[in-house]
């Protein structure tokens, strides 16, 4: 059974029914484009007795929790409480996610890489926090933001601005980091961590990486600026201790753990952890791992990661569009038609995962922000990129828009 409705959820879908050990899916609440794969069951993904039910009534073998608000609400805890395998961690594991203060200071404590902070309950803390940092700084929501809780403030103006607009809530004021970003994904069981897959997301909602971040409008994988050796210095600095420390806590982490790293002069250093898949990540990188990954995440769930194989991938490339809806991150139009899904997918190597959309009298139509995920596979970058786009071409949807530059940096690196 899987837990979600967005795009993430809709390529774990995908790449789940192709897994030989995998004889059935149902998918709560899923969304059009998951009912390809799964069959789609209606409940609140986040009521730990509804989610507990529906695994009991369908005897099912494994539960994987897509999105992150049924990490925090406690679903995987209901479930490993009732006895029934989970990918995903608990929800005092999820704090990782769910607070990026408690996450600085495990990193502190632990002697884990990150960028100098302050952590502030008030309005008039933040402020004065601020002196004892340079410009431009980083202001974070301190819980769930699905992906828009941060502003990378250019002047002190633009810095108290984003206090002001954060209210009466916890905050984290961060030293900015001037680097490259990369996604590093780990599957973790306890003390055990093994790497599965690198990406790069593009946060800003417009073309040079301008305007206000989203939940992400594009991504690729994997990014090859995250060079073996720096995957496992970040794996050794980062992931391991995280991993360790979790453990001794009495909190050990099961899940994916998703690191998001700045590559500095000084080395990877930890942006910020999720505890779950990335979206639009996760749709770039199913297609790309090898094997069974039912079997590998059952793994995960049931404690033996370290008794199987490592991950493996395929050694292609993927490129990930974003397809969002006029307004995105603001208020969305919604309800707009979406035609020609099907001739988009006839492009070689492409899949249209649905991240936002509803059946309507007339069709399929938009639900959302973010609504179609574009994802073409090559065995170069730069082919991968040229067929998402042709895909992107395909599609009969005028209330959308999407980012033409998706991997802009890695074309550079590749034409250089």
């Amino acid at each position: 059974m899987l837990l979600g409705s967005g795009g993430r959820e809709d390529a774990l879908a995908w790449r789940l029914r192709q897994s030989p050990s995998c004889d059935e899916l149902i998918a709560a609440p899923g969304n059009p484009g998951i009912a390809r794969w799964a069959d789609c069951i209606a409940i609140d993904p986040c009521d730990p007795a509804a989610v507990v039910a529906l695994a009991k009534g369908n005897d099912i073998g494994l539960v994987v929790i897509g999105p992150e608000a049924p990490l925090v609400a406690g679903v995987a805890d209901a479930l490993r409480g009732a006895g029934i395998a989970v990918f995903g961690p608990n929800a005092a594991a999820a704090q990782l996610e769910g607070s990026k203060g408690f996450t600085k200071d495990l990193c502190r404590a632990n002697g884990i890489p990150t960028a100098d902070y302050v952590r502030v309950d008030r309005p008039d803390a933040a402020r004065e926090a601020l002196n004892g940092f340079s410009i431009p700084v980083v202001i974070k929501a301190d819980g769930l933001a699905a992906g828009k809780g941060v502003t990378v403030a250019m002047t002190r103006s633009e810095a108290e601005a984003a206090i002001d607009a954060a209210g009466d809530g916890p905050l984290v004021i961060e030293e900015f980091l001037t680097g490259e970003e990369a996604s590093l994904f780990a599957l973790v069981d306890g003390e055990t961590a093994v790497p599965l897959a690198s990406a790069q997301d593009h946060k800003r909602v417009g073309e040079g990486d301008t305007g206000p971040n989203t939940g992400g409008m594009g991504a690729y994988a994997p990014a090859p600026i995250l060079t073996p050796e720096l995957q496992d210095r970040a794996m050794e600095e980062i992931v391991l201790p995280t991993a360790r420390a979790m453990a001794r806590a009495g909190t050990p982490f099961s899940g994916v753990l998703y690191a998001g790293l700045m590559l500095t002069a000084d080395g990877p250093k930890l942006i910020e952890y999720n505890a779950r898949f990335g979206d639009p990540e996760c749709e770039a990188i199913m297609p790309l791992i090898d094997g069974d990954i039912a079997e590998l995440l059952l793994a995960v769930a049931n404690g033996r990661l370290g008794e199987i194989d490592p991950p493996k991938l395929t050694g292609k490339h993927a490129v990930t569009v974003i397809v969002a809806a006029k307004g995105y991150p603001g208020i969305a139009a919604s309800g707009g038609l979406i035609r020609e899904i099907e001739a988009a997918e006839q492009i070689e190597g492409a899949t249209v995962f649905h991240a936002g959309t509803a059946v309507g009298e007339q069709g399929l139509m938009a639900k959302g922000g973010r609504v179609l995920a574009v994802t073409a596979v090559a065995e170069t970058f730069g082919n991968a990129r040229a067929r998402a786009y042709r895909s992107v071409d395909q599609l009969d949807f005028a209330d959308g828009f999407h980012r033409r530059d998706i991997g802009w940096r890695e074309l550079a690196r590749e034409s250089a």
